[in-house]
Formats: structure tokens, C-alpha cells, sequence
């Protein structure tokens, strides 16, 4: 099982990063952009080959959680060899804007694309939080809430889906009880003050258990299934945005993120579940892999897009010296960030 787990985690993250930085590449050749090197995967290289006519160095490496585009002048013209006009740093903001947004928005149509596929054969289902069934002796049945009714709310955060409810529910909770607003299905809607149960799951931790149940009603039709890899899409990124929410004021943990190791042992569970599982893990990791590299944060390619908008608003480049220095200071913290989140991975699994 060992061996076909690590043969779906590299696929993956091959995949992934593939499409992203593919999204790079493609742009950056469209606008004459010159190009030394597209590398997937980071390390010693395995494979190279040269392009006979672009004479890129098209090369694969040795540990597939990441890659690179290298192009000339991505932040200033570092080599005189190159043409001025073929130096990113001097083509137009919007084509450099376009070239760093490229790999993540490679990442969601990929992501929109395999959930469309998954809708097609496996069927789409309601994303709506309606309440299919409630467990005797748990804490929703004993509030009195029934089958058919839809949370509005959690602890005054409005959910929408139930991926965004599964988010707001692993938030720390001063309380010892949390704040549902519930929609019954005669419209009338009312606050409950509902203290869980806490259950011991497989990594020995204590999580907060409510005994209700979640309708996956199945929607059909062409439309429906095409509406819901969408709405499946936006719903991810929402959670998301909330996970990133949760982390900048505390409420979720560090602990709560997985680095290579954790997300290796995700997909040994979804080989386990079957086929299904694996794909929708593709478009989960896809999007994952977009929203972080669009934050404005030196390093990811929404940072360097933040330095392109500074640059158009002020009427020109911003400090050469300056912006190396944040992107490499902030790669830094990325790599303590990964070391810190493998370590805690690997003391997990023991």
C-alpha cells in the first residue's frame, strides 16, 4: 500500500505543480519573455533535456514538492546577455501582472475542471448546510433541532455551505457551549446555545461531536453538475479564506496545517477510500495550491503581484534591493513554516 500511496503522492503534487508553473511558462513565452529553465519538482535533477529551438532547459527533480520558471529580469536586469526587451522586469505591468497570476489561475480552472468531471460520473450533491438527520442523546436532538432544518450561522460566522461550517466549528471556542442560528423549514429562525460532546478520534485529540447529519441530496442534470463544480469550487475557497482568518487571529492553531509528510498520509487515506477520493483530493490541493500563492506575501506570486501594484501606483519599479530582500526573507519564513509543520507531522504519525 506504501509503494501505490507514494506513487498517487507524487502524481499530485506532479500534477499540480506542473499546471502551475505551466501557467508561467506558457505567458511569459507569449510576451517574449527569455527563459533559462522550467523545473518541476526541486533538488538534484533526474532528467534534463535541452529545447533544440527555444533552448530552454526543460528539467525534472528529484523531490516533487514544488518547481520553478526561471526567466530573465524577474525582478531587475541581472543578465547582460539578454536582451532589454526580453527582460520581465521590462515589459509592461499588466503582461507581468498576467505572467505571476498565470500558474494559480491554471490551478483553479484545473481545480473547476476535475470537480466537473467527479459531477459527471460519481453525480453533484446539495452544498447546502440542511439538516438530513439528528442522533438520539446527542446535543442537536436534545436542543429540539430536526431533519430539514439549515444553519444560518456559527458563533455570529455566516456559513453557506457545510465546508465552511466544518472550518468555523474547528475555531477556538471561549465558550464551552457554540452559537448556532438555525432556519427551520417554515422559515422562522431561532438561536440555540448548543454545549457538544467531546469524542476521542483516531489521533487521540478530543473533538467536539453535535450528532447531526448533513444532506447529500443528488442533483442531476447537466446544468446542476456543472453548476455545482463551481459552487464546490467556491465553497474550498471560502473555507479557505477562513482557515487563513482563523490562523492570523488565533483561532485555529499551527498545529492544525500539514506540510509533505501530513498531506502523504492524506493521500494513503484516500487510496484507501477508493478512486472518488484521489480525484476530489486533486482539486482540493489544486485550489489550496492557488489561494496560498496569491497572498500578498513576499515570496508567493501574490506578493510579487503587490510589488508590480506599489510600482504602477507610485509610477515606478520599487527598490531593487528592497523587494529581493522581502521575497528572500520571506521564503525564509515559508521554509521555517514547512520545517516546523513536517517535524510536527512526523511526531503526529508517532
Amino acid at each position: 500500500m506504501w509503494f501505490l500511496t507514494l506513487i498517487v503522492f507524487v502524481f499530485i503534487l506532479g500534477l499540480i505543480v506542473l499546471v502551475h508553473e505551466l501557467g508561467h511558462f506558457l505567458w511569459a513565452k507569449k510576451f517574449g519573455v527569455y527563459i533559462y529553465e522550467f523545473s518541476i519538482g526541486m533538488g538534484p535533477v533526474v532528467y534534463s533535456r535541452k529545447g533544440k529551438k527555444d533552448g530552454i532547459l526543460y528539467n525534472i527533480r528529484a523531490l516533487p514538492i514544488g518547481g520553478f520558471v526561471s526567466m530573465a529580469g524577474e525582478v531587475y536586469e541581472d543578465d547582460k546577455k539578454v536582451p532589454k526587451d526580453r527582460c520581465l522586469c521590462n515589459k509592461p505591468v499588466w503582461q507581468r501582472v498576467i505572467v505571476m497570476a498565470a500558474g494559480v489561475i491554471n490551478n483553479f480552472i484545473m481545480a473547476i475542471a476535475v470537480l466537473l468531471i467527479m459531477a459527471l460520473f460519481w453525480g453533484s450533491n446539495s452544498l447546502t448546510p440542511k439538516i438530513e438527520a439528528v442522533e438520539d442523546n446527542y446535543p442537536m436532538a436534545e436542543a429540539g433541532i430536526v431533519k430539514g432544518d439549515v444553519i444560518l450561522a456559527i458563533n455570529n460566522h455566516k456559513v453557506s455551505t457545510w465546508d465552511e461550517a466544518q472550518i468555523v466549528l474547528h475555531y477556538k471556542n471561549k465558550n464551552d457551549y457554540y452559537e448556532f442560528r438555525i432556519e427551520h423549514e417554515d422559515g422562522t429562525i431561532d438561536n440555540y446555545k448548543i454545549t457538544p460532546k467531546y469524542e476521542e478520534v483516531e489521533d487521540g485529540s478530543k473533538q467536539p461531536v453535535f450528532g447531526v447529519h448533513i444532506n447529500q441530496e443528488k442533483t442531476y442534470g447537466l446544468w446542476n453538475k456543472i453548476k455545482y463544480a463551481f459552487e464546490k469550487f467556491f465553497a474550498v475557497v471560502s473555507s479557505m479564506w477562513l482557515t487563513i482568518a482563523g490562523l492570523i487571529t488565533g483561532k485555529i492553531s499551527v498545529d492544525a496545517l500539514s506540510g509533505p509528510v501530513g498531506i502523504y498520509t492524506v493521500v494513503g487515506q484516500s487510496v484507501s477510500y477508493g478512486l472518488y477520493y484521489v480525484i476530489y483530493l486533486i482539486a482540493y490541493l489544486s485550489i489550496n495550491v492557488g489561494v496560498i500563492n496569491i497572498l500578498p506575501f513576499p515570496a508567493f506570486d501574490g506578493g510579487r503581484i503587490l510589488f508590480l501594484i506599489i510600482e504602477k501606483i507610485k509610477g515606478s519599479p520599487v527598490n531593487q534591493k528592497f523587494e529581493n530582500w522581502c521575497h528572500t526573507i520571506g521564503f525564509a519564513l515559508l521554509m521555517l513554516l514547512i520545517l516546523y509543520v513536517t517535524i510536527n507531522d512526523i511526531i503526529k504519525l508517532f
